[in-house]
């Protein structure tokens, strides 16, 4: 049985895995940004005696480290942040909303960030930490596309602090990854999406599974496939 800690496990793709961790046996902390929003995840919880839902605001740094100081020193084997905004209706050049790039920056980019940075020591505690950060094609500078200005930018920006973290802890017992998760049928995604949750998730788990220190720093798509950057 391994730990695993799930940021942003409301729903979709991290509710998901929150749901098929447990269903294989494993310890799940599955974190909410606002716990009276979170009900199929603490409903979820309750029919499970191997999933704890804590409160945890990747926007806040003080939420970050309050749920870095209850969780303790304990070892985490598996660190998945899911959590993350579009950022907005706005996101043209001409018409960007400033105040809503700053904030999804924060949610998106610095924000997992400091989540790396609050549970570190429990990854390298684990002695094999697996830290997964679920970015999108969209941060690739392969992707052929515009538009989507917030969102791909704070995207693209993390990616980078994913390859960044793998260089910094080469000579730490983590695997950083980064992980496309596909176009999923999420709230995000919307109902004509390619892939379900479920098959995101799985598809998730299967890479976590295999990975190695080699793979670390590498940007990965939910069906295993290197997603060129």
């Amino acid at each position: 049985m391994t730990k695993v800690l799930i940021v942003g496990a409301t729903r979709g793709i991290g509710l998901e895995l929150a749901k098929q961790y447990a269903d294989e046996g494993d310890e799940v902390i599955a974190c909410a940004r606002d716990m009276n929003a979170a009900e199929q995840l603490q409903e979820l919880a309750a029919s499970r005696d191997n999933i704890s839902v804590e409160a945890l605001d990747i926007a806040d740094p003080a939420s970050i480290e309050a749920a870095a100081t209850k969780l303790g020193d304990g070892a985490i084997d598996t660190l998945i942040i899911v959590a993350g905004a579009v950022g907005g209706q706005h996101q043209s050049l001409d018409d960007v909303d400033l105040a809503e790039w700053h904030k999804t920056l924060d949610i998106n980019t610095i924000g997992p960030a400091l989540v790396a940075r609050a549970f570190k020591s429990n990854l390298a505690a684990s002695g094999n930490g697996n830290l997964m950060i679920l970015t999108s094609q969209l941060a690739a500078s392969t992707w052929p596309m515009g538009g989507m200005l917030i969102y791909s930018t704070t995207k693209a920006a993390v990616s980078k602090v994913g390859q960044i973290l793998a260089i910094d802890w080469k000579d730490e017992p983590i695997i950083v990854s980064l992980m496309h998760p596909g176009w999923v049928q999420t709230d995000m995604g919307g109902p004509h999406a390619e892939i379900t949750a479920q098959e995101s998730a799985s598809g998730i788990r299967k890479v976590i599974s295999g990975l190695t220190k080699e793979d670390s720093g590498n940007f990965y798509k939910w069906n295993g496939e290197i997603h060129p950057w």
